[in-house]
This record gives structure tokens, C-alpha cells and sequence, in this order.
């Protein structure tokens, strides 16, 4: 039996958080504590490197104080963006916002400091300034960056295995990471531009934003996806599968190579590297709709075995079968209970798509007897009590409209408030 199986002990609330995720209920481990506290200094170190760059360039504190706003301006749509690509599976937030700040703390400054390193002290003084610049560009910095954004997605394969469901989650791991770094990075690009007046100055700042924000703000989330796409497919293989990941990290840093060589080309490289990850975008888009298309295959495939628990009904499935079904349901428990009958829906979807979920994995091989039984026990727990709780808000023998989902009302079956 495995940890996050085991009822709870007195006085530990039922935590559906937990059940999902697969951990102990009650408590947040303390390596996520202590890991998302060093990421958040290591992001603030990075910051104040930043902002003391400005100062010795002998022009205050204005250029940081410009620059931050700008870098942080785009990134609340982005992340919404990738949030929204995470409705069917959501994976965990906590999650999520560890890998942002990973990529934005420990990948960022470590990357900042090794970085210039490499370029003042190995390749300028042994190639020259420009030479030097554009060796460290294409062939150095994704080589560092790439690596050290790589290593929380090769973190949560070896600790968070089962977080990996298929490519879609490689690549929203990966787009967490890819944001984070890119607007601790962005904030060094913008003070860069208004330092150097005789290169433009606030109008290079202009065309800077534009050309890292606006225009190509999901580069560094394309580049570290092919990491990501290596990972997923490592973790769901039982055995081997390994090679993916490298294959994955050196995918990533051709990439990111081939843009910061191209970019240095002027316009003709900035549109032939607009083409090339254009291309690469639409490809993972496709990716990200195929895999969900294979969720909602094994939601159709898997969950009518559970029909006779009395927990989900064919009714039930279809509703899961669809994003849209989904969001409706969501809103009918909402007008008709609230928020925690709304929240409750939202534990039953996820639980009842992580069931299908481990039933594949079981079928794969990639969860043996013992793991999917405890599995696949606390996820039917988690059912019964969040539909449980969605329905005993409305009193029996109460004029209701049936579920959204439902072709009748038989689908839903009112349960006692008092029960």
C-alpha cells in the first residue's frame, strides 16, 4: 500500500489535493518548502544583479525600474495561456508554479553567472569581442540554459514520475520552466538596450519589447518543450526509454542555437528563424491536440468498468469525454451549490480522468499490480466523496433541472442533505 493510500489519521481532514497527486494527505512536503524558497531568492539575486548593472552603468536606478514592469507585463497572459492548454489534466499548481520559479531563480542566475563567465573570460579573450560574442550565443549560452532548465523536468521524472501522462504535460511542465526564464532574462535584455544610448537607447528598448515580448515571448517555452517531449516519453515506458531525454535536451539546444545564430543575421535570419519556430510551434499545438484526443479515448475506453460502483454513469462519461460537457457541469454545480460543489465537480473530473489514466498505465506496464489497486482505490474514494458532496446540496423530492449532461434525470440522483 502506498502513502497517499492510507486513510488519513484522526483529525487529518480528507485532502483531495493529495489523493491526486499521489502524496500524503495533511501536510506540504518540506523539500517543495525549501526548494520554492531557494528558487524565489535565486530570482532575487538575479534581480539585483540586474538592477546594480544599471547603477554601475552610471544612469540609476531608472533603467531597472523600466525594465521589470516590462518584463513582467506579458507573463500573466502567458501563464493563462498554458493554464489553458492544462484544462482536461490539470496538473498540479504547486507543481507549476515550482517549475516557473525554478526556471526564473536557479536556471536564470546560475545561467547569468556562467554566461558571462564563458564570455569574458574564454571565448572573447581567445576569439576576439565580436567573434567571441556570437560563439557564446550560438554555441555556449543554449548549451548552459537549455541544461539548466532540462534539469527540474529530469528532477520531477526521477521524484514526480507519475505527473507524466503523456507529451502534453512535458511540454506545460516545459512552458512553466521556458516563462520563468525568459522574463528574469528579459529584464537584463531591456536594461542592455536603454544603457546603450549610442545604440538607440529607448528606441532600441522599443524594438527590444517588441521582438522578445510581444512578438517572440514563447521561444525559450518551444525550446525547452523538446526536453519535455523527452522526459514524457521516458515516464511512460516501464522500462527504457532513457535515450529520450538527451535526445530531447540536444533537440533543445539545436533550437535555441539555431535562433541566437540566425538572429545575429539581421532580418533575413530573424524571418528564417521565425519560420523555422513557427513551424515548431504549430507541431507542438498538434501535439497537444492529439494527446488530449487520446485522454478522451481512454476516458471512453476505461471508465464504463466502473459503471457498476455507481460513481459514474454513461451519461457521466460523455460529460467527461468533452471540455465543454465539463465546463457546463462545473457551472450547473455551481448555480446549484456554490463554490465548494463547483470545486467538488472539478475534484471528480480530475479524479475520474487520473483513473482512466493509471488504467492505461496499468495496461502499459508503466504501474504494476499493487501501485494501480492503491491507485486506483483512493481515486474511487475521491469520486464517491466529491459526487457526494455536489449532489447533497440540493433537497430531495426538490423540482430540479436534471444535470446539463444527463439525457435524463436519472444520471442524477439526488442525495439528503442531512446524509
Amino acid at each position: 500500500m502506498t502513502e497517499s493510500s492510507r486513510p488519513p489519521a484522526a483529525g487529518v481532514p480528507f485532502d483531495p489535493r493529495a489523493v491526486l497527486a499521489g502524496r500524503p494527505p495533511g501536510r506540504t512536503p518540506a523539500a517543495f518548502i525549501v526548494g520554492t524558497a531557494v528558487t524565489a531568492a535565486c530570482a532575487i539575486v538575479a534581480l539585483g544583479i540586474d538592477a546594480v548593472q544599471s547603477l554601475v552603468a552610471g544612469d540609476g536606478a531608472a533603467p531597472f525600474a523600466l525594465a521589470l514592469p516590462l518584463a513582467l507585463l506579458p507573463v500573466p497572459l502567458l501563464v493563462a495561456v498554458v493554464l489553458w492548454m492544462d484544462r482536461l489534466e490539470p496538473e498540479p499548481r504547486g507543481n507549476l508554479a515550482f517549475a516557473f520559479g525554478w526556471g526564473a531563480g536557479i536556471a536564470a542566475l546560475t545561467a547569468l553567472i556562467v554566461n558571462t563567465a564563458d564570455l569574458e573570460y574564454v571565448t572573447m579573450p581567445a576569439l576576439g569581442a565580436s567573434t567571441g560574442e556570437y560563439v557564446a550565443a550560438t554555441f555556449g549560452a543554449p548549451v548552459v540554459e537549455e541544461t539548466l532548465k532540462g534539469l527540474v523536468l529530469i528532477g520531477l521524472l526521477w521524484r514526480r514520475r507519475a505527473e507524466f501522462d503523456g507529451p502534453a504535460d512535458g511540454v506545460i511542465y516545459a512552458a512553466m520552466v521556458g516563462l520563468g526564464f525568459a522574463m528574469i532574462e528579459n529584464v537584463g535584455y531591456y536594461i542592455n538596450a536603454l544603457i546603450t544610448p549610442e545604440r538607440g537607447g529607448i528606441a532600441l528598448l522599443g524594438y527590444t519589447f517588441v521582438l522578445r515580448g510581444v512578438v517572440s515571448p514563447l521561444l525559450h517555452p518551444i525550446f525547452t518543450s523538446m526536453t519535455g517531449l523527452g522526459v514524457a516519453y521516458a515516464a511512460g515506458r516501464a522500462r527504457g526509454g532513457k535515450w529520450a531525454v538527451g535526445l530531447g535536451l540536444l533537440a533543445a539546444m539545436v533550437l535555441h542555437g539555431t535562433w541566437n545564430g540566425l538572429s545575429l543575421y539581421g532580418t533575413a535570419g530573424l524571418v528564417a528563424g521565425y519560420l523555422i519556430m513557427s513551424c515548431v510551434l504549430v507541431a507542438l499545438i498538434l501535439v497537444l491536440v492529439a494527446d488530449r484526443r487520446r485522454v478522451i479515448g481512454l476516458i471512453r475506453r476505461y471508465l464504463p468498468d466502473y459503471e457498476h460502483t455507481g460513481l459514474v454513469t454513461r451519461d457521466d462519461i460523455r460529460m467527461l469525454a468533452s471540455l465543454r460537457g465539463r465546463a457546463r457541469a462545473r457551472a450547473w454545480a455551481r448555480a446549484s451549490g456554490g463554490l465548494p460543489a463547483n470545486a467538488a465537480m472539478s475534484d471528480y473530473q480530475l479524479a475520474a480522468t487520473e483513473l482512466a489514466l493509471a488504467r492505461a498505465k496499468a495496461d502499459r506496464g508503466v504501474l504494476d499490480f499493487n501501485a494501480f489497486a492503491a491507485r486506483e482505490r483512493s481515486l474511487l474514494n475521491l469520486m464517491a466523496v466529491a459526487r457526494r458532496a455536489f449532489t447533497r446540496r440540493v433537497p430531495r423530492g426538490a423540482e430540479i433541472t436534471p444535470a446539463p449532461w444527463a439525457a435524463s434525470a436519472s444520471a442524477f440522483t439526488p442525495v439528503d442533505s442531512s446524509s
